[in-house]
């Protein structure tokens, strides 16, 4: 009755199948990776079992969590189309990885390149931002500011232009009359009350996001701590795509907060909150799990990186059932010698949420005088600022994962994003292993906390930008009809057959070899191997023999190398020196390029040449 099945990576399936057919019970905690991740559905379908069996759906490991799990089991028919999308997930992703990464290595005609549904599109935006900053052209910006006397002694409010000149003449004009005008006229003044809501609780991608900004976390690290904490049943779930808990879940809020009251940093705060804010209260909002909590488990002898994450996570729950957080915010507008001037005030009435970390708060207050329309103030001060325009600063983790979440779609507002989260590439669950996989497959690195695409890369990039595997809308339908699956709302087998249909479609273009890798003779014999000729593409050199494949990429260290400059390096070994290089601090270097024993490219540099300790290895 039992057949003998191995795993797609080769490793033999245990006895869950025997404890499968025999039992009634599967437990297992599904997420958005697979939201069945337990192997017995899959097995279940393929021997053709029919036994019914139960199933425990929890979201933490808590003792109480369990017994309530154990005394409410699920049928294990109701998760059926949960299971089917996530049969449909791994059977596309397989599909056209191995698909696209063999088009894409056949094409190149030696090495490996690896392509995937969600790893290609990822790298995409990654160069796109690339290029979008290196290429951005600096504009010079000019702002005008006036100075004078504040409600305390001393104290100094600072007025600036509401137009900034991109010309030096206009603003130096502009500068002129309003140093020899010498008085700044209030021409209105608005005061309004202003409400910000209590934060949403945080799912994993908005938790991996604010602890790669605050504290340098990789995503993977974030969600490898997160797992150790719930583990400890410290946490619920972290693998989440949720921000929102269920009413019975709401209930027991107050229970677990008091397990907090005695944190010296939390205790003051919990012991003055009011009623709590339901903003992260609703049932039609959650997924698979509700959002991450802690548990009723008091946190002992935490790591340093474990206390970190898991005081994340109580502080966002304390900020997202506080109460509001109330100023008002003053504006006031101005003129001085027919040029526009405003300010802008602001101070907090009710704390709120804001209070669990206000010490943070404190320097946002702006207190300003009771000006009212019509009043004249002195000139104190007067200047003129020069500045230039900045490009979009190359992506971080945790803005990568917000283009993921939205498919590269800049986004401010919380609830557009939120109505975007369905149709973002991969899951809260793989992105942050999507991110490494980059790293793995040597795409990108990381310069502190940016990432940058190595030359190989931007070499991938360049074949495949303009490609449907490249395409990050389509991976977000795509993401869009397995949740349609999962809602009945389409069949995993259209879903396949128009994975099939891409799969022809991508592995086609890949192909035409002609197209996506011109090449012309260098004249140059292998250095490595002296049987063949070198050929120049637009982003390596190489040699068409896949026993030697000998690969020299033109960038090196941000510049890219001249044809002339490779032919001396194959020709001679080693190139004369070349001026504009940039190191991974950003500072520049000249060097020559030569090959090392083993034929990878190092740089020489001109005043140590001779010692062997000079040269450095560039890929």
């Amino acid at each position: 009755m039992f057949a003998k099945m191995t795993k797609t990576n080769g490793e033999p399936y245990t006895r869950r199948l025997v404890r499968t057919v025999r039992g009634q019970a599967l437990g297992n905690l599904p997420s958005q990776d697979g939201k069945a991740l337990s192997a017995e559905p899959t097995l279940y379908e393929y021997i053709g079992c029919a036994t019914p069996f139960d199933r425990l759906w929890i979201s933490s490991l808590t003792d109480k969590a369990i017994r309530e799990g154990l005394e409410n089991l699920k049928s294990g028919a109701e998760y059926d189309k949960l299971y089917y999308a996530a049969k449909a997930r791994s059977e596309a992703d397989w599909l056209v990885g191995i698909n696209a990464t063999q088009a894409i290595t056949v094409a190149a005609g030696r090495g490996t390149y690896s392509l995937g549904r969600v790893q290609t599109p990822t790298l995409a935006m990654i160069c796109d931002r690339y290029w979008e900053n290196k290429r951005f052209v600096p504009e010079p910006v000019f702002q005008l500011h006036l100075s004078t006397d504040g409600t305390a002694d001393g104290e100094v409010m600072k007025f600036s232009s509401i137009e900034k000149w991109k010309e030096k003449e206009p603003a130096e004009t502009a500068y002129g009359i309003a140093k020899e005008c010498g008085k700044i006229t209030v021409t209105h003044v608005e005061r309004k009350e202003t409400v910000q809501e209590a934060p949403l609780l945080y799912d994993l991608t908005t938790l991996q996001k604010e602890a790669n900004t605050k504290h340098g976390f990789s995503a993977e690290q974030t969600l490898s701590i997160a797992q150790k904490l719930y583990e400890a049943k410290l946490i619920t779930y972290p693998r989440t795509g949720s921000r929102h808990i269920s009413e019975d879940v709401f209930a027991e809020i107050p229970t677990l907060l008091l397990t907090l009251k005695n944190n010296p940093a939390w205790g003051g705060y919990i012991s003055g909150m009011g009623d709590l804010s339901r903003r992260s209260v609703d049932d039609t909002k959650i997924t698979d799990h509700h959002a991450l909590l802690v548990t009723e488990v008091k946190a002992q002898h935490l790591g340093a990186e474990e206390r970190i994450i898991y005081d994340m996570i109580a502080g966002r729950m304390l900020e997202a059932f506080g109460e509001r957080c109330v100023k008002d915010v003053t504006t006031v507008s101005a003129e001085c010698g027919d040029v526009a001037f405003s300010i802008k005030g602001s101070v907090i009435k009710q704390a709120g949420w804001r209070g669990v970390y206000r010490q943070s708060e404190e320097t946002e207050e702006v207190t300003l005088p009771e000006w009212k329309e019509g009043d004249t103030l002195p000139v104190k001060g007067c200047s003129l600022t020069e500045g230039k325009t900045k490009p979009k600063p190359l992506h971080t983790e945790a803005t990568l994962l917000s283009a993921m979440q939205t498919c590269g779609k800049e986004l401010e507002d919380e609830q557009m994003r939120q109505s975007l989260k369905e149709c973002g590439i991969g899951t809260p669950a793989t992105r942050a292993a999507i991110i490494e996989t980059l790293f793995r497959r040597e795409y990108m690195v990381r310069q502190k906390k940016s990432l940058v695409p190595t030359e190989k890369g931007l070499a991938l990039y360049s074949v495949v930008r303009a490609m449907r595997i490249a395409d990050v809308t389509m991976t977000g339908e795509w993401e869009t009809a397995l949740s349609q699956i999962e809602d009945g709302g389409i069949s995993a087998e259209t879903f396949r057959k128009g994975i099939e249909a891409y799969t022809s479609q991508i592995t086609s273009e890949l192909l035409s070899s002609d197209k996506l890798f011109p090449h012309n003779e260098s004249g140059c014999t292998c250095p490595k191997c002296g049987k063949g000729m070198m050929q120049f593409y637009g982003k390596v050199v190489r040699y068409g023999n896949p026993d030697c494949g000998l690969p020299i990429f033109r960038q090196k260290a941000g510049k890219t190398l001249t044809d002339a400059e490779i032919t001396e390096l194959l020709t001679k070994g080693q190139t004369g020196v070349i001026k504009g290089f940039n190191s991974k601090e950003g500072k520049p270097f000249s060097a020559a390029v030569a090959f090392d024993r083993d034929f990878n490219t190092v740089f020489v540099f001109p005043d140590v040449k001779n010692n062997r300790n000079s040269k450095r290895k560039k890929k």
